[in-house]
Order: C-alpha cells, then sequence, then structure tokens
C-alpha cells in the first residue's frame, strides 16, 4: 500500500492554483480541412460527406472513395455491435464510435434505442465504471481533483466546447448500487449525458461530463496500481463541503447559464447539496428527484389499473436511502394535490431499512432524511423484516430501493398480493424494484408474475424481457415496464434549458412527472403499461419538455423575452412544441 500511497506523509490542506500561460487556440469548424475534420468528432461525417464537401475541406483520398446512406452506415455499426461477444466489448466499440463520429453514434443509438440503451447506460455502465481505471484509453471529461481546488476556473475554461448548456457531475461516493468507485464513477456522467442527446436531443458539444476527485474509501481502488483516481481517502464531510461550494462558485461564474445535474452523492451529501443549492443555482439530482418523477409517473398510471382507491392505498418502501426518500415525497405531493393534508399523505407510507421500519422510537441515530417518514404511531412494537411489516401494513404496493438482489422472496410477493386481494375482487398489486443494475433487482419480472398469478403491475430500473405463460393452446403474453429516469431526467434538463430557468422548482419536476404519465398513446394504454415504449423516448422527452417549460413560466423562473411567451401563450401547445422539436439535435436527418 505504501509504494501505491504516493501522497503518504505530506500535508493534506494546502492547494496551489495552477497557472496557465496561454489560451488554447482551436482551428473554427470553417477553417478545418483533412485530418482536423476527421479526427474531430463533432465534425466528422464520415462516409456522409458530400462530392463539394470532400474537395472544399481536403478530405480527398482521406476517406474511402464511396457515398453511404444513414441506413447503410448504421447497418454496419449494428453488425459489429452484434457480432461482440460481451457487453463490455459492445460499449467499447460504441465508445470508439463516439470518439470518432458523434452524429453517426447518435443516429444509432436513437434507431435503435431498445438495443443499445442498456449499453450506453445501465446495467452495462455498472461494469464499466468498476473497470474504468483499466478501460481508460482518452479524456471523455472534465476531472477535477481536490488537490487543484484553487484552479477549478481553470479547469473549467479548460474544456474545449464553449458554454456548455448542461451538465452531470459526480464524486463517485456512492454509483448505482456499487458503492464508492472513486473516480472510476465518471462513466456515470459520461453514459447519462449521451441519453441527454439520445432521449431529449441535447446537442453533444453542448455537455460536459465531471468527476470531483477528492479520494474514495475503496479499498480495492486505493490498492489498484492503475487507478486514475487520487490515491487517498475521502476527506471530511466538512472539507467535502468547502470543495463542493468551490465548485458550484466556479461554475456560475464560468458558465453562468449551465444546468447542473447532481449524480451518485452519497446519501447525505445528496439531500445536504440539493437542499444548500436548489434555491440559488440552476440544478437539480437526478437520484432523488428525477427517480421520485419517473416512479410517480409509472404510480400514476399504476393506481389507475389497480382497482384499489386512493384513499385504501398503501405503500411499502424498502430502502430509505437518497432514492427510497426522493420517490417516497414526490408520491406524498401526489396526494396533497388530491385533497389530502400533508400528514394524512405522509402516513400512507411505510419505510423498511436493513434495521426493519423505520420508526422515531426504534432505538438508533435517525439519519436526517430520513426523519420526515419515521413512523410514530407503532404503538412501541418494532417490526425487523420486511415480511412483518407487510402483514402490519397490508400494503397495496411495494416499492424496491435497496441494491439487494432477490430481497423480494416468493414468501414476501405472496403476501403483498394476498393483502390486496382480501380487499375485493379485481384489485391488482402494485410492484416496483427498482434497483440497478440487473444484478441488483430485488426481484425478476417472471418471478413477479408467477408469485402473483400474472395479476401484478410491475416496473423495474433495469430492463426485463416479456414473459411468456402457456395457457392451454396458447400463450398469454405480460409485459414489464421499465421505470428507468430517461423518461424524465431528459425532457426536464431540456426543458430547463430552452426556459433559460434562473432555478428548477418542485412544480416543475412534479410536472414532468405527472406529463410522463398522460405521454402515453392509444396502444400503450390497450396492452396495459404505465410508461412509453423506449421506441418514444423522444416522443415523451417533447411532451415532459413542453410542460417543464410551461411550469416555469407559471413558477416565474424563465428568463425568457416576455413577447416570446406571448406568442406562445396566444397560439397554445402546437407553437411551442414546434419550437422544441426546431431546437433539438437530430443527426443525419
Amino acid at each position: 500500500m505504501a509504494a501505491l500511497d504516493g501522497l503518504r506523509g505530506y500535508a493534506q490542506n494546502h492547494y496551489g492554483e495552477v497557472q496557465q500561460y496561454r489560451s488554447t487556440d482551436y482551428v473554427p469548424k470553417s477553417a478545418a480541412g483533412g485530418y482536423q475534420v476527421l479526427r474531430e468528432p463533432l465534425w466528422n461525417k464520415g462516409l456522409s460527406f458530400t462530392p463539394d464537401e470532400r474537395v472544399s475541406k481536403n478530405l480527398t483520398g482521406l476517406i474511402p472513395h464511396a457515398m453511404e446512406s444513414v441506413e447503410t452506415q448504421v447497418a454496419r455499426c449494428m453488425k459489429v455491435i452484434n457480432s461482440r461477444q460481451t457487453d463490455i466489448d459492445k460499449y467499447l466499440y460504441l465508445s470508439s464510435l463516439k470518439d470518432n463520429n458523434l452524429d453517426l453514434f447518435y443516429r444509432v443509438l436513437i434507431d435503435n434505442v431498445r438495443d443499445l440503451m442498456p449499453l450506453v447506460y445501465t446495467p452495462t455502465i455498472g461494469d464499466v465504471c468498476l473497470q474504468y481505471s483499466t478501460l481508460y484509453t482518452r479524456p471523455e471529461a472534465l476531472y477535477i481533483s481536490i488537490k487543484q481546488r484553487r484552479s477549478i476556473r481553470t479547469i473549467l475554461r479548460n474544456w474545449p466546447h464553449p458554454d456548455p448548456e448542461i451538465c452531470v457531475v459526480t464524486d463517485g461516493s456512492r454509483i448505482l448500487g456499487l458503492g464508492d468507485l472513486g473516480v472510476n464513477g465518471v462513466g456515470i456522467s459520461i453514459g447519462k449525458l449521451s441519453l441527454y442527446t439520445g432521449a431529449a436531443g441535447i446537442h453533444p458539444g453542448k455537455t460536459l461530463p465531471i468527476v470531483l476527485d477528492s479520494g474514495t474509501n475503496n479499498e480495492g481502488n486505493l490498492k489498484d496500481p492503475l487507478y486514475l483516481g487520487l490515491r487517498a481517502r475521502r476527506p471530511s464531510p466538512a472539507v467535502a463541503q468547502e470543495f463542493m461550494d468551490e465548485f458550484m462558485e466556479a461554475v456560475a461564474e464560468v458558465f453562468p447559464n449551465m444546468v447542473v445535474q447532481f449524480e451518485d452523492f452519497d446519501t447525505e451529501k445528496a439531500f445536504n447539496y440539493l437542499a444548500r443549492y436548489r434555491n440559488k443555482y440552476r440544478c437539480f439530482n437526478d437520484d432523488i428527484q428525477g427517480t421520485g418523477a419517473v416512479v410517480l409517473a409509472g404510480y400514476i398510471g399504476a393506481v389507475n389499473l389497480s382497482g384499489v382507491p386512493l384513499e385504501e392505498q398503501r405503500l411499502v418502501f424498502m430502502g430509505a436511502g437518497s432514492a427510497g426518500v426522493g420517490v417516497a415525497k414526490q408520491m406524498v405531493e401526489y396526494y396533497t394535490r388530491r385533497g389530502l393534508s400533508e400528514q394524512a399523505a405522509k402516513e400512507k407510507f411505510w419505510l423498511v431499512d436493513t434495521k426493519g421500519l423505520v420508526t422515531t422510537d426504534r432505538g438508533d441515530k435517525l439519519a436526517e432524511h430520513k426523519k420526515y417518514f419515521a413512523r410514530s404511531d407503532n404503538g412501541g412494537h418494532q417490526f425487523r423484516t420486511l415480511e412483518e411489516v407487510i402483514e402490519y401494513v397490508r400494503p397495496s404496493a411495494l416499492v424496491g430501493l435497496t441494491a439487494t438482489f432477490g430481497v423480494f422472496t416468493e414468501s414476501t410477493v405472496r403476501a403483498l398480493k394476498a393483502s390486496v386481494d382480501s380487499g375485493g375482487a379485481g384489485r391488482r398489486p402494485i410492484l416496483f424494484p427498482l434497483s440497478n443494475p440487473l444484478t441488483k433487482a430485488e426481484c425478476t419480472f417472471e418471478q413477479a408474475v408467477q408469485w402473483t398469478d400474472g395479476t401484478v403491475i410491475f416496473a423495474s430500473g433495469s430492463p426485463f424481457s416479456p414473459f411468456a405463460v402457456k395457457a392451454g393452446d396458447h400463450a398469454v403474453t405480460y409485459w414489464p415496464n421499465q421505470g428507468n429516469n430517461v423518461y424524465v431526467f431528459p425532457g426536464l434538463g431540456l426543458g430547463a434549458i430552452l426556459a433559460k430557468v434562473s432555478r428548477i422548482t418542485d412544480e416543475m419536476v412534479y410536472i414532468a412527472a405527472s406529463s410522463l404519465a398522460e405521454s402515453l398513446n392509444a396502444e400503450e394504454i390497450h396492452k396495459g403499461l404505465i410508461y412509453p415504449h423506449i421506441e418514444r423516448v423522444r416522443d415523451a422527452s417533447v411532451v415532459v419538455a413542453r410542460e417543464v417549460m410551461k411550469a416555469a413560466r407559471r413558477e416565474g423562473v424563465t428568463t425568457l423575452p416576455e413577447e416570446q411567451w406571448v406568442e406562445w401563450e396566444e397560439w397554445g401547445d402546437v407553437a411551442l412544441t414546434k419550437f422544441i422539436k426546431e431546437s433539438i439535435y437530430d443527426p443525419l436527418k
């Protein structure tokens, strides 16, 4: 360990400032030619360059003497992807394509989103993050070390693309369900921004992935000779807070119009940072607000299908971290908007963690974010297992955000079904095992169907395939729902960007959820789905962005010119939808 720890024995509280003596002079696109064009992924069009472009940009002979349709180029890419044996290999090919030709990469992703989204993001991105330091070949982000905290503005200005509109920032302290991955967590920022572009059409040149490297408490990383991050343990929460304050101040100065999305900070930091910055900067936390919104959207549809009246709905959450509490708080608002007091709405929720039902008298010191939902009506009795809680509560819905595979056992799910069945005929249980990746899912779709005799209303965090059950001489196919944040955060981000908001309000997040719930088409409703088909995610993002923009107007946080809103308010959704569609990136079309 000592041989790997290059900082051992040095003072850890002195920080210098990087002095750069010249700015970087980039060749403008209009003046670029030859390999300057071909080696810039934002400019390279591959075999789509026209004859005139090949001459004017000095490309003759540098690429094959062939012009191909977009369809042919996409087919070639998919053939390569399908020839690769592992998901990591497929990811590496896609990453190479992205490094060479962004237009083609995004055309392939958009046209094959069902097959490729699991490679670009969850579940494959989890494995990529675990191996990031080994797989690394070239930089794709800004890497901001706490050792260079006095130089954050310099680092931001080194980003080669001017005026980014959205960034995803992580400190790698809680990546998916994989824990503290340190600088390796940058893969999350990279993957997430690919979905902002693929799912909502934010131009890739306007996206900025960032990792804040303040060390790691992961022993494997600290002992790994190939680890790319700061080989030191994480600082105290107070020092981490100072570092984050300095980062947010620098971002606001260098990129004043950029939306900041927080991603995969550990639970306490996630809640603290959101509360600290949300009213001062353009920012939101997808783990708390995005997850809450997408689950709420699914829950709205599920309640309509369940046959259980609103007043009889009771929800048990297995998992009381940032995502669990964030989701539950979004659902509280759903009930308060339907006439319940906040206290009455809150009483519909029972949260369970590793120690059992979260209560005020459990005897342990509750984390601050858990106190809101801590029960005080348990009569002094403590319920230590999920099975005990279900028997006590008799819920209509069970939500999992534990990052623990298989925690929804057969007995647990059957108990949920029995609880719902006891209320009357025609009722259906709601079961949302939402943890990512698939290896962390609380149960599988097949198990859920079998253990509920096909009555379940199901949504998961990672994708499952449809499941067919033989019934006599025919088969019944059951369709899963994926409660993926990709249905919310791209549209929320796009709406915030286009409305030029000063901050992102709770109303905007709630509207993102409710508008998603209303975006299903007739065929999806007929199938009993609660989310649109993933192939329509860009359609859903346009709807979400439009309604978020309107909410920003109502909330008074848009900085767009008044005359622009007057025009839209005269012509309605048609005009605003047209503006959004004209603003989004749709490559090689």
